[in-house]
């Protein structure tokens, strides 16, 4: 009887077990697998940076020396001869930079400078340590004495020059592929965007945005070389002016790490501001750092602008991260051709119904293409609609297919 009550009352109540499904049963599915896509992308590029580097680097140098090559060829110049020369100057700008940091780098590790700059690094680090004790922090400098010595200084640079000349023998292994490539990519340049159409006209995949992103990659990078060269150039006059130690070497630096956004003209003047503090004094260090914070300033954050404007459309942070990222996965190479690595990807995903939106989100805030964002929007929504509207006539055409017409019956057939 007692059980019959409760059975009766838990039926009254109708309670509903049954925890409410807020999502689509796919939908954890779809994002499930786009992680594990795009880790075994992430992976297999790195394992195949070997095979990458060489087809990127060659295609992005590409880019910024074709214009010499379609210079040449509206003068008249063979297309032979328009490639060949466009190779030689690639060649002999890559090899000067190369040679001239190489001895640079040779004459700096060379002899007692190591040392020398250990010592007074080291007077530096004790100094600071005594003004410390004066704060009222004691042992500070006795905890410098314990960790710190000119050896382990001098020891320090001499490791970083050592890893350095090796990267610079990695790029020159390199550099012999790089230049074979170079000259087939430059050949068949003018044939890109005839391909493009024909690939079109055969009913595949509309490559325009592609198209538009390599011209766009192109304008990118012949700016940033120019503003990279003026930014070395300026860079070495600095550290001339300033008596600084090897400008010619902080010169080719500036230019190199200038194409490496957010992060790379930081790291280039931090050497020369330390030189500066080891061979003068705080004074002669800080108007360094100043003159650094002008030239970045002025180049960097009003000359790049103005003229690149903001078709790129790549927020800041994503900017960051994408240097960090490519930077884990291809090295220096990595960081060099973050954005323009990062731009492909985002025509990619513009180009994908699903992954659009992703394109969106890494887009800058405030940027002149909210009306091409609006136009992928109604053309996804375009998309939608007309695959709907192609299942409804496909629905209402079947029935129609089906229904005969019933058969004439006549006096013969009776």
């Amino acid at each position: 009887m007692f059980l019959q009550q409760v059975n009766t009352n838990h039926s009254c109540l109708n309670l509903d077990l049954y925890t409410p499904v807020t999502s689509k049963p796919g939908e954890a599915y779809k994002v499930m697998l786009l992680l594990a896509s795009a880790v075994l992308i992430v992976t297999g590029l790195k394992l195949a940076q070997t095979f990458f580097i060489p087809v990127c680097l060659a295609f992005f140098i590409a880019a910024v020396s074709f214009p010499i090559t379609n210079w040449l060829r509206e003068h008249k110049v063979p297309r032979f001869f328009a490639v060949f020369i466009t190779v030689l100057v690639v060649f002999a700008f890559l090899t000067g930079v190369i040679v001239v940091s190489s001895m640079l780098v040779n004459d700096l590790a060379s002899g007692d400078r190591l040392q020398q700059y250990g010592n007074k690094m080291y007077e530096v680090a004790l100094n600071a340590g005594a003004q410390l004790e004066e704060w009222k922090i004691e042992g500070a400098q006795e905890e410098i004495k314990k960790f710190l010595t000119a050896e382990k200084i001098g020891d320090f640079f001499k490791d970083n020059i050592a890893s350095f000349l090796a990267k610079i023998l990695d790029i020159v292994k390199v550099s012999f592929i790089v230049l074979i490539l170079l000259v087939f990519m430059l050949s068949e340049a003018r044939l890109f965007g005839r391909r493009f159409e024909s690939i079109v006209e055969a009913k595949g995949p509309n490559l325009q945005r592609m198209l538009t992103a390599t011209r766009d990659i192109q304008k990118y990078l012949g700016i940033k070389t120019m503003i990279s060269i003026a930014t070395g150039g300026l860079a070495g006059l600095l550290c001339w002016a300033a008596e600084i130690d090897f400008p010619l070497l902080w010169a080719i630096l500036a230019f190199g790490l200038n194409y490496v956004p957010a992060v790379g003209s930081i790291i280039a003047g931090i050497p020369p501001v330390l030189l500066a503090l080891l061979t003068h004094d705080a004074r002669h260090a800080v108007a360094v750092a100043c003159g650094y914070l002008v030239i970045n300033g002025f180049l960097g954050n009003f000359m790049e602008p103005a003229l690149l404007g903001r078709r790129f459309g790549l927020s800041t942070v994503v900017v960051v991260i994408s240097v960090l990222f490519w930077g884990y996965v291809w090295g220096p190479v990595g960081m060099l051709l973050a954005v323009p690595l990062t731009m492909l990807v985002k025509v990619a995903m513009d180009s994908s119904y699903e992954l659009r939106w992703l394109g969106v989100a890494i887009s800058q805030g405030k940027m002149a293409n909210h009306e091409q964002e609006r136009r992928i929007i109604n053309e996804s929504a375009k998309a939608g609609n007309s695959g709907d509207q192609a299942k409804s006539e496909k629905k209402t055409k079947e029935p129609a297919a089906e229904v005969s017409q019933p058969p004439v019956v006549t006096p013969e057939g009776l």
